[in-house]
């Protein structure tokens, strides 16, 4: 390997990584903001969290990769462009495409690692995140009781105490109301003061309380006015509260194993055409049961053995009697009443069962698209820096997040217009598509040296115009 080779890596990586690192980051707090309501409050230990982290940070991964590889490849190019290197190459005979050679070799390599890390490593990933992730949404809050606060968090009961004590166990002025024998029987306890402690396997809480009364009151008897009312005081209670259901557990290992993000390009494809072939026996299905449904309400010859001959609905009407008449319209009303909710029902199914298979496709192209963004974004990225020669952070990072987010859009665009079936899955593509002119249009640009994006040229050419304006005028 050249030096001049080792100097453009060298000044490529580090940003590569930083940008990437950065991006990952970005994405992972917004994911955290997204659901920090599910999070927060349950008394989670930290590793299931930091697991839930780490896998959602791999699902950013194919994302982060080509913001990575556009910022960079801007900075890189920029820097070299505005601390007149780039220059200095081209007058030691190192044309732009050259310097451009090791990045692109870079960018490559990892349009590999993206397709493998999309097809491999993220369908593990994202079945590790949603079944973690929907653990914890499943999971309980952790028993918190807040003081003039009513908790009915525990199966069958309310809970308010109106003093907590700095230790959080001693409670004070205790209301318990139990609904565990029904609608119609009443249960309250009522205490001084009471303790709380949970057992060592956190499966029961356990209340005692001191000092209290008992109150018991039947609601389901005839004689409102005399109800029996039962009320028994004591000195001490113990209460047993089953919180089992409030500790962390892990769902069934195959609940998202079929889930479309968390298959790869071969299970993808077989799941597809599984599909594919399913929504065809339907059509097949309901085609059949329609026919046999309109047959119903045809009018057969029965004196000809071909039960396919039919006679003449008007002639049959017009020798009708009107009572009959009335009664064949009524029937036939009914029947296209049906046979328009028949097909509107499978509208809606066939509907829904488009957008599943076309949820597949997109999955499929992702896979595709977000690899090819690398190479794609990087002859976006590195012929702009060459081109506008500013380095740092500002205008690489603007410029970078400019043409990601226009990337984006028209992916998010096509994606929503593929998943509608306005479009064939090659719509997923249409980003890659508007892109890779303007990527060639760069290139050019950056490898010809052409003055098209020359803003002292383009000042220039006003003036001269103008001026040829001005001569035109005055010979007029």
């Amino acid at each position: 390997m050249k030096k001049i080779d080792r100097l453009i890596l060298k000044s490529f990586l580090g940003p590569l990584l930083l940008t990437f690192a950065i991006a990952v980051f970005v994405l992972l707090m917004q994911f955290v903001w997204k659901y920090i309501d599910d999070l927060v409050g349950k008394g989670l230990e930290f590793g299931v969290i930091a697991e839930l982290l780490m896998y959602a940070s791999a699902t950013f991964v194919p994302m982060a990769l080509p913001i990575a590889v556009l910022f960079a490849s801007i900075m890189t190019m920029g820097n070299f462009g505005e601390k007149y290197e780039l220059v200095a190459m081209k007058a030691g005979g190192i044309s732009v495409s050259r310097v451009m050679l090791p990045m692109a070799l870079v960018a490559m390599l990892l349009m590999g690692v993206a397709f493998y890390f999309a097809n491999d490593v993220l369908p593990v990933a994202m079945y590790k995140y949603r079944s973690t992730l929907y653990d914890i949404q499943r999971k309980k809050p952790a028993v918190s009781i807040r003081p003039s606060e009513y908790y009915d968090e525990i199966d069958g009961y309310v809970i308010r105490v109106n003093k907590k004590d700095v230790d959080g166990r001693t409670m004070r002025d205790i209301i318990i109301y139990d609904h565990t024998q029904g609608i119609n029987r009443t249960n309250v306890i009522v205490a001084d003061r009471g303790y709380m402690q949970s057992t060592p396997d956190n499966h029961y809480l356990v209340f005692t309380l001191y000092d209290g009364y008992s109150y018991n009151e039947p609601l389901d008897g005839e004689n409102y006015e005399k109800r029996p009312l039962t009320s028994i005081g004591f000195d001490e209670q113990i209460l047993t509260f089953d919180i089992s259901s409030f500790a962390f557990s892990k769902s069934d290992a195959q609940l998202f194993s079929n889930h479309f993000q968390t298959l790869n390009v071969a299970q993808l494809d077989s799941t597809v055409g599984s599909l594919e072939l399913s929504l065809n026996a339907r059509y097949e299905e309901f085609s059949t049961t329609m026919i046999d449904k309109m047959n119903v309400y045809r009018f057969t010859d029965n004196s000809k053995t071909d039960s396919s001959v039919f006679l003449d609905v008007t002639k049959v009407l017009a020798d009708s009697t009107a009572e009959y008449r009335n009664k064949v319209l009524m029937q036939a009303r009914a029947g296209a009443f049906n046979a328009i909710s028949d097909v509107q029902m499978f509208e809606s199914m066939i509907s829904g069962d488009k957008e599943y298979i076309n949820r597949h496709y997109i999955e499929l192209m992702r896979k595709f698209t977000l690899s090819v963004a690398c190479l794609l974004l990087f002859f976006i990225g590195a012929p702009f820096g060459s081109i506008v020669r500013k380095g740092g952070l500002g205008m690489p990072l603007v410029a970078s997040v400019v043409f990601f987010v226009l990337y984006y859009v028209i992916g998010m665009i096509y994606e929503k217009s593929v998943r509608e079936s306005a479009i064939g899955p090659i719509g997923m593509w249409v980003a890659t598509f508007v892109f890779i002119p303007i990527g060639m249009l760069l290139t050019w640009q950056a490898t010809t040296d052409s003055s098209l994006f020359d803003l002292s040229m383009w000042k220039k050419w006003l003036r001269i115009k103008e001026k040829r304006n001005q001569g035109e005028e005055k010979e007029s």
